[in-house]
This record gives C-alpha cells, sequence and structure tokens, in this order.
C-alpha cells in the first residue's frame, strides 16, 4: 500500500521540479547580438566615440535592426534605434522602465542615486518630479525669472557689439553661449553671476566654471568600472569621483548656507526652497536641495549652450535661412524693439529652426539610461529585470524611412503638422526632462535676438565643419564656434536708449 502512494508521488515531484527548472532554463528570447559576446568583457571593444554613431553602424550591421542587445562585463544593454520601439518603451512599458541604473556618479555626485535624474522610481521620485513640476519648472515660476533671462541676452548683445559697431568682427561663440546659460541659471539659484568680464579674474567664479565642466565630463551612461565592480578596487575612479563629489557638495552647500544667513530673503529657487524647508524640514532637507540645485545645473547649461552653438553653426552654413528668419522677425516685431518671449509664437519659423538644430544635432544624443524594474516585452523580444535600456534619439532622428532628405538641414519640414512628434529630444512619459520648457524659452529668446541683432559671416569661405564630439552625455561640435559678426542698427537704439 506504501508503494502504492509512493510511486504516484515521486512521478509528481519529478514532474514538478522539471516544469520549474525547466521554465528558469527557458531560453530567453533577446535581441540580435552584433557578435558573439567575449569572455568577461562581453562586447565592450566595440565600444568607440562617439557611442551614437558606433551604436547606429552596429544597427546597420544586423540589417538595420531597431533594437540590439549587448552584453557589457556584468550588464545586459538593449540599445533601441527607432522612434516606434522607443514609443513602446515609455508607452505601454513606462512604469517598468522608468528607473535608473546606478552608477558611481550617481552613488556619490548624486547624493546617493537621490536626485530627481538618478533616483529609483517610487515615492520619492513621485515628490522630486512634483516639486519640479509645481515648484521650479511651473509657468509661474518661469515667468517670475523672465527679467533674469532679458537681462543675460542683452548682456550677450552687448558683449557682441563691443567691437563690431561699424564692421565684422571675428567672435568665439562657446565661451559666450556659456556665459549665457550658466549666468541664466545661477542666477535662478542663487542670485549670483559667475561668467563674464566681470569675474573673469575672480577665484570663485573659476572654480565654479571647473566643477561644473568635471561634472559635465563625468556624466553619462558610467564607467567600465560600473560594468566590472572588481575594477572599483582596482583603479582610482571611485576615488576621484568621490573627490570631485565632497567639492561639489562644498559649494552647493555653500550656496544654501549663504542664502540660509541672509536677513532679507529673495527671489531666487534657494529662498523659496528654504521656504518649503521651514514648513516640511523632513523632507526638505539639504541634500534634497542641494540635489534639486545640481540637476538644474548640470541639466540646464551645456545642454543649451551647445543648442545654440549648433543653432548658429546651421544659420552659417545656410544663409538663405538665416534671411528668411530675419525677414520674418523684421515683419512680425519690426526693428524698433527686441524680442520679447511672448513674440515666439508669432515667429513660427524661428522655431521651425530650433526644431530642425534638435532634430541633427540633439546635445543630448543618447537619452539618459533606463532600467527595467521587472520582466517585460518590448518589440516582441524579453527584457529581464535589470536589463539596461539606452535610446539612440540621434539614429531615428535621421532615419530615412521617418524623414526626408534626413541629412540636410531643412526647417520647412516642420510647417507640416505633427512633424515633430517624430522627435524625443527631450525624452517621454514619466522621465522625461522636466526643464524643456526653460530650455526652449531661453534658446529660441537668445536666437531670435542674435538673428536680429547682428549681421552674421562665416570666419572664412569654408563652411562651418560640423563634426561631433561626445563627453560624458553631451554632443558638442569638435572645434568650437567662431563667427564675423556686426550689429544692426536696432543694436545702437538699444546702447543709446541704456545710456539716456
Amino acid at each position: 500500500m506504501e508503494t502504492f502512494y509512493f510511486i504516484p508521488s515521486l512521478f509528481f515531484l519529478v514532474l514538478s521540479l522539471k516544469l520549474l527548472f525547466g521554465a528558469r532554463r527557458r531560453k530567453l528570447n533577446l535581441p540580435p547580438s552584433p557578435t558573439r559576446p567575449f569572455p568577461v568583457i562581453g562586447h565592450l571593444p566595440l565600444l568607440k566615440l562617439p557611442l551614437h554613431r558606433t551604436f547606429l553602424s552596429l544597427s546597420k550591421s544586423l540589417d538595420g535592426a531597431s533594437i540590439f542587445s549587448l552584453r557589457l562585463g556584468t550588464r545586459l544593454v538593449f540599445v533601441v534605434s527607432s522612434h516606434s520601439v522607443a514609443e513602446e518603451c515609455f508607452t505601454k512599458n513606462d512604469i517598468v522602465l522608468a528607473n535608473r541604473p546606478e552608477f558611481i556618479v550617481g552613488k556619490y555626485i548624486g547624493y546617493n542615486s537621490s536626485t530627481m535624474v538618478s533616483a529609483a522610481y517610487g515615492d520619492s521620485w513621485r515628490n522630486l518630479r512634483r516639486i519640479g513640476t509645481i515648484e521650479i519648472f511651473s509657468s509661474f515660476r518661469l515667468n517670475s525669472f523672465l527679467s533674469i533671462r532679458k537681462d543675460e541676452i542683452r548682456r550677450l548683445i552687448f558683449s557682441l557689439s563691443k567691437n563690431s559697431q561699424q564692421e565684422y568682427a571675428k567672435v568665439e561663440m562657446r565661451t559666450l553661449f556659456m556665459n549665457l546659460t550658466i549666468n541664466n541659471i545661477l542666477r535662478m539659484v542663487a542670485g549670483k553671476r559667475f561668467y563674464g568680464d566681470e569675474t573673469e579674474d575672480d577665484d570663485e567664479a573659476r572654480h565654479v566654471r571647473q566643477l561644473i565642466a568635471e561634472v559635465a565630463v563625468s556624466s553619462g551612461a558610467g564607467n567600465v568600472a560600473d560594468y566590472f565592480p572588481i575594477l572599483r578596487w582596482i583603479t582610482s575612479y571611485e576615488k576621484q569621483v568621490k573627490e570631485l563629489a565632497g567639492r561639489i557638495d562644498e559649494l552647493l552647500q555653500s550656496l544654501v548656507d549663504e542664502k540660509r544667513g541672509e536677513k532679507v530673503k529673495g527671489n531666487t529657487m534657494i529662498d523659496h526652497l528654504l521656504s518649503l524647508q521651514e514648513t516640511q524640514p523632513g523632507y526638505y532637507t539639504d541634500v534634497i536641495i542641494k540635489g534639486i540645485i545640481l540637476v538644474m545645473i548640470i541639466a540646464g547649461t551645456d545642454t543649451s549652450g551647445g543648442t545654440l552653438e549648433w543653432a548658429m553653426a546651421n544659420l552659417l552654413n545656410h544663409p538663405e535661412v538665416l534671411k528668411k528668419a530675419r525677414t520674418e522677425i523684421e515683419e512680425q516685431i519690426g526693428s524698433d524693439r527686441l524680442i520679447e518671449e511672448q513674440d515666439i509664437v508669432k515667429l513660427p519659423y524661428l522655431q521651425n529652426i530650433l526644431s530642425e538644430t534638435l532634430r541633427l544635432y540633439p546635445v543630448v544624443p543618447m537619452l539618459l539610461p533606463h532600467m527595467a524594474s521587472e520582466d517585460c516585452i518590448v518589440a516582441g523580444y524579453d527584457v529581464p529585470r535589470g536589463t539596461m535600456v539606452m535610446v539612440n534619439a540621434w539614429a531615428f532622428h535621421r532615419d530615412p524611412n521617418t524623414w526626408e532628405e534626413p541629412e540636410k538641414f531643412k526647417p520647412e519640414r516642420f510647417e507640416k503638422e505633427g512633424e515633430d512628434k517624430k522627435m524625443l529630444t527631450f525624452g517621454m512619459g514619466r522621465r522625461a526632462c522636466p526643464g524643456s520648457g526653460l530650455a526652449q524659452r531661453l534658446v529660441t529668446l537668445a536666437l531670435g535676438s542674435l538673428v536680429q541683432c547682428f549681421d552674421w559671416e562665416r570666419a572664412d569661405e569654408k563652411y562651418v565643419d560640423m563634426t561631433e564630439t561626445e563627453k560624458g552625455t553631451i554632443m558638442r561640435k569638435s572645434t568650437p564656434l567662431k563667427a564675423m559678426c556686426r550689429a544692426r542698427p536696432i543694436v545702437h537704439k538699444i546702447l543709446d536708449a541704456s545710456c539716456s
């Protein structure tokens, strides 16, 4: 009798174990890979800068695969190269892919990955996103800083006009654009200017510039040590990042303490966040405030400055586009006053120039990486939990199946309704960039002001070199833009009015 019960029991046990471990051994349906991974290091030897071009080349080697997989050390990485697959990622699978992979930079510089950019998806991130949406990037808050944007653009105009009142003068644009964008953010955040002629010899200004540059280079999809944990004990990378994080924190804490010690409260972001700290000290800690400031500085400086540089380079290479933009401004605004922010809606061609610039030269060509918090399916492929997903926006912004003559600079293409929906310049879904409104306001107004106030020519007869370089997450021109500019009559009116 015992044998009678033992045999079926053994049968069901064997069957259960087979089903259990058989399911675990199920071969995953992963996207294609360019080659078999090397032992231990995986596909790392294939990666060369700039990454967006390397990833497009790998996609083409796989017959134009819209998604492919790489094994980078201990991490499984999927690279998305089409708009439709990216859309599936951030609509159908938006919650699952709302996490960020953990990197050494995020741990130390990002306050243990607690900033709006690096925080894991959950209650803390939702609170940070709410703060960003309501307290920082709302229309009301952005409007309250309009005077800063106008003043910094006027300073840019005056700087360019110093040596170009009567004849053309050669100017280096990258530094001027950096002055504009960083001063705009730092005045919003702390009420202080750190760039410009009056701070050229100031030690504090040089210190701030250096720190911002170092953090920008350190950001991105991680260091090799992020993919091989053992290297954290062998190389000095983690030690260097930790040291940089200490210097950044010292700067940010000094800005917070300076504002906290002021008797008369101002209208800066830090002032506002400190007032919230008084009512909710348990949440609005100094670490939360410093994390918010850090994200604003890093995300709002090189990106806007880089976009302006690419836009001006395109206009210099396409003088017919520049002429058309100026004609639009003269017809809609006139030549007696500077463009105002509220005028931008009347300048669709100027907006199309910016859209075309962002299409061809997105300053963040690879969107910030995402990570799957659970198993999911994308484009029919298995995405195991913990997979890192990278989106090559640069690739599908130039996809010939999506765009007519994709390599050409043609702002007119955006006269067709819905064309802008084909781009993912600022991301999509829950992790889309919350500061896109601020960036577009500043860049469009600055670009329009430069077109309105100056005549522009290339520095020589050659076309401007549009070769790019990639450092951190940012795509910049490989050589800083130089141009010839001459002040137009409207600048004289502005100067005369400011002196009277």
